[in-house]
């Protein structure tokens, strides 16, 4: 027998399968409505490295200790690093060679640590250290919320959602009618979960991006602000492993599947209906379009975008953009075709 939870209330099912388990608790759920249990909201869908409300560029000045080269009256209403900044929002750079990226980026104001003059429109922060001073920033935006009970009372889960005994439910997640959490399953902060959604045993979801500022010392960890979106009738299989964004969200799109043991970095967008078998790897801040298929094994690079309705052959290594509709095999991965010619051209050589 295992226990369940759901809506708030405990049920126990003896073996049922996953269609006659969810009409189980369908029949409880509108039974517990009718005493008055309440669906919860799905959570705000706004870009968690918005501001809760802007700042004043003296303002950002005063908590980092920072000197204002240009406007210190202009506004930030939200802080990205610099693949994902848009308008009013607040970055950094601490590296020359990127200052011309960073300067000429969307982003309003820009923290760096050599005195450079501020391009039109912009306001600039100058400190000695900018990646301190920009984690400092996530940091109060994003304070660390540790977990001390099963499910996080800030958790907003629907009374029709079943949480099976020994899930993790953490700070700020949101999860949607009908959606399925396994035993063992971690549903890590920030994380949005839409309807019909599937989460299987020992997945873990938002977990902190793998992305570390190298230091004289070592390893710096940033503070991920972003969030995982899983949409509607999602299914993730056991033991996949997908890393909140650090500045925008990890998307799975509508209708996708994952098989077991998938690992998606952070940042990553997956179109819809798309599926992934076992093992499956794929690198930070990567899109992949509608209806992609990656077979076993595949690894996926970081930066790269991936056309609609790709196929990926097992064990396959994707180093590079793939054009849509088109079938890849190799490491590097190229046409299918070409791939078995070569090989084929191969297997010719050592026969003579």
């Amino acid at each position: 027998m295992c226990s369940c939870f759901f809506g708030g209330t405990k049920l126990h099912a003896l073996y049922l399968s996953r269609k006659e388990f969810r009409k189980k608790v369908h029949r409880n759920a509108f039974c517990a409505l009718k005493v008055g249990l309440q669906a919860l909201p799905l959570g705000s869908q706004l870009n968690h490295m918005d501001f809760s409300q802007a700042l004043s560029v003296s303002e950002i000045a005063a908590q980092i200790g920072a000197e204002i080269i240009g406007d210190a009256q202009q506004m930030v209403s939200g802080i990205n690093e610099i693949h994902h900044v848009r308008p009013g929002d607040i970055t950094f750079v601490d590296v020359a060679k990127y200052f011309e990226k960073a300067l000429h980026s969307a982003a309003t104001v820009v923290i760096l640590n050599e005195r450079v003059a501020a391009p039109v429109g912009k306001t600039l922060l100058l400190c000695k250290t900018p990646y301190h001073a920009y984690n400092s920033l996530v940091l109060a935006q994003r304070p660390r919320t540790f977990l001390n009970a099963q499910v996080h009372p800030s958790a907003q889960i629907d009374s029709s959602a079943i949480i099976e005994h020994g899930a993790v439910i953490g700070p700020n997640v949101s999860i949607g009618p009908r959606s399925l959490i396994q035993a063992n399953a971690v549903i890590s902060e920030h994380t949005i979960i839409g309807a019909d959604v599937c989460v299987q045993a020992g997945a873990l979801i938002g977990s902190e991006a793998f992305y570390f500022k190298r230091t004289a010392e070592g390893f710096d960890k940033w503070r991920s602000g972003g969030r995982v979106v899983l949409e509607d009738g999602v299914d993730i299989g056991p033991a996949c492993t997908i890393a909140k964004g650090v500045s925008s969200d990890t998307i799975i799109g509508a209708g996708s599947v994952l098989d077991a043991q998938v690992h998606i970095g952070h940042d990553v967008k997956i179109g819809k209906r798309c599926l992934f078998a076992a093992q499956v790897g794929i690198g930070g801040n990567t899109n992949i379009g509608d209806e992609v298929v990656l077979y076993g094994q595949v690894g996926i690079a970081q930066n790269l975008s991936i056309g609609d309705k790709v196929v990926v052959l097992a064990k396959s290594g994707v180093s590079k953009d793939l054009e849509a509709g088109k079938t890849y095999f190799g490491y590097p991965a190229q046409e299918a075709r070409t791939a078995y010619r070569e090989l084929a051209a191969l297997r010719s050589l050592r026969g003579k």
